[in-house]
């Protein structure tokens, strides 16, 4: 493991020079193995008694990525590789195909199925009594957010602090199988989930192929704003405020201009439940959505919203979204346009089942019981009414790396193991905008491939358990 220079704030010292750190005329400079990813905060004081200027070392931490034999160090893989296994999905078809073989060159597919070519000099990984399956996506998460008080942490944690747990979170998500995710929104980080998806695709981090929406667009004291706070204190929305057509159109160009994938938009607020049934208002108008629609696409974008009931759902599936995330209460002439316009819902009931089962009082879990009930109803006449479904979990107030369990609840609230399947790859990698990349083993996808141990088409659960994954071609976790 060779060592090599590394220098924040000008030119580093000279050859031959050594140690861990030396400043000097206001450089800081340290050696460190190669592979070990450094992020340095530099602080400059000004002491005028002794007029000069002095460079204080304040902060370095080091988030370093070793290989181990359940944790590979991400190299290029420009040879052939064989994937070998018991078993492998054809996810199109719903069918095993066994044994299971899949051809890699480079970062795509060359070809997949029961046999495949083995050029001369290509690595073969037999993965033994596996199943090879595409790379999971997750359609919904929160990156920059981590079990605990959420309003809390948004105020009281930075900005660079939280950008360092987002890092922490993709490498999770990740290792759990994840090779695609769409960011729902930073909750007042700005942009800076641009910065780790960056990151990642220039392989300085490992972590999921990302699309990501920088700061969600909310109204003045809607979903995401500070309510509850001492007014004098100022405490930021954890959205960008939008309360008109004009509004919008401006949010959307910064956050596009800052490089958001999409755009996410809070289009309902509190959820109650009254005689029964759940209440929820809409923050935007048709018109409004309507607007923000014409705008995205304007860039060649989209627009997911935030909307658990009518009439915000409605609102959104007339407008044209790319997808209802939460979708608790879906009408009829909702579920219509959804399925004429190809709109997903994506129900993340994870988020839903955790906190029913975390509420802070006897009282709070009632309420929250109660909310996933009718969610379930409503969720089982949207599978009947053949609403198109996209997986995605919500996760970030739960811990990064657990989100399988929502193929687990899809399954135990209505739909086949299948269909649940299907709805993750087929129709998670176009709500990514990946269709025709990801989501299946055929010749001209990506190489995103995880493997797990059993079959499951007859128990879903062990997408829990995931025992290999590569991404682009390079093997994480073997």
């Amino acid at each position: 493991m060779g060592l090599q220079w590394k220098c924040l704030v000008g030119p580093c010292l000279a050859d031959g020079e050594r140690g861990p750190l030396r400043l000097r005329s206001g450089r800081a400079c340290f050696h460190a193995p190669q592979d070990t990813v450094f992020l340095v905060i530099v602080c400059r004081t000004y002491m005028p008694k002794l007029r000069w200027n002095c460079f204080s070392f304040f902060s370095i931490l080091a988030l370093a990525i070793f290989s181990s034999a359940q944790t590979q160090s991400p190299t290029s893989a420009p040879h052939a590789i064989v994937l070998r296994a018991a078993h492998l999905l054809d996810v199109k078809n719903g069918r095993l195909v066994t044994p299971g073989e899949v051809l890699v060159q480079g970062e795509r597919i060359v070809e997949a199925g029961a046999s495949v070519k083995h050029p001369a000099g290509a690595e073969v990984m037999d993965l033994g009594d596996r199943t090879l399956l595409p790379g999971l996506i997750d359609a919904h998460v929160h990156l920059f957010l981590h079990p605990g008080a959420e309003d809390l942490q948004t105020v009281q944690e930075s900005v660079p602090q939280r950008t360092i747990i987002a890092l922490s979170a993709a490498r999770a998500d990740l290792m759990a199988g994840f090779t695609a995710e769409r960011d729902m929104g930073t909750e007042g980080a700005g942009s800076a989930d641009t910065a780790v998806r960056n990151a990642i695709d220039q392989g300085l981090f490992p972590g999921p192929r990302l699309r990501i929406s920088g700061n969600a667009i909310d109204i003045l004291g809607g979903h995401e704003d500070a309510i509850n706070y001492n007014p004098a204190q100022h405490v930021l929305s954890n959205a960008t405020y939008a309360n008109s057509k004009d509004e919008l159109v401006t949010a959307i160009r910064q956050e596009l201009k800052e490089g958001a994938d999409f755009i996410k938009i809070y289009e309902t607020g509190p959820d109650v439940v009254r005689d029964g049934r759940l209440a929820t208002i809409y923050q935007y108008t048709e018109a409004e959505l309507s607007a923000a629609v014409e705008e995205a696409a304007r860039s060649g974008k989209r627009v997911a919203v935030h909307a658990t009931g009518e009439p915000g759902t409605l609102f959104a599936a007339r407008a044209g979204v790319i997808s209802i995330d939460h979708a608790n209460q879906l009408g009829d002439e909702t579920m219509r346009l959804m399925r004429e316009k190809q709109i997903f819902a994506v129900p993340t009931f994870t988020i839903f089942d955790y906190f029913a089962d975390h509420a802070a009082s006897p009282a709070q879990a009632a309420r929250e019981h109660e909310m996933l009930d009718l969610k379930i109803q409503d969720f089982r006449k949207q599978v009947a009414a053949g609403v198109p479904m996209a997986v995605g979990s919500d996760v970030g107030p739960f811990p990064h790396g657990t989100q399988a369990r929502e193929f687990v609840l899809m399954v135990k609230n209505g739909m086949k193991p299948l269909a649940v399947m299907q709805a993750d790859w087929i129709n998670g990698a176009e709500v990514l905008g990946w269709e025709g990349q990801i989501g299946s083993l055929e010749a001209g996808y990506l190489a995103d491939v995880i493997a797990v141990a059993g079959d499951p088409l007859q128990d879903i659960g062990v997408l829990e358990n995931v025992s290999f994954v590569m991404k682009g071609g390079v093997v994480y976790k073997k």
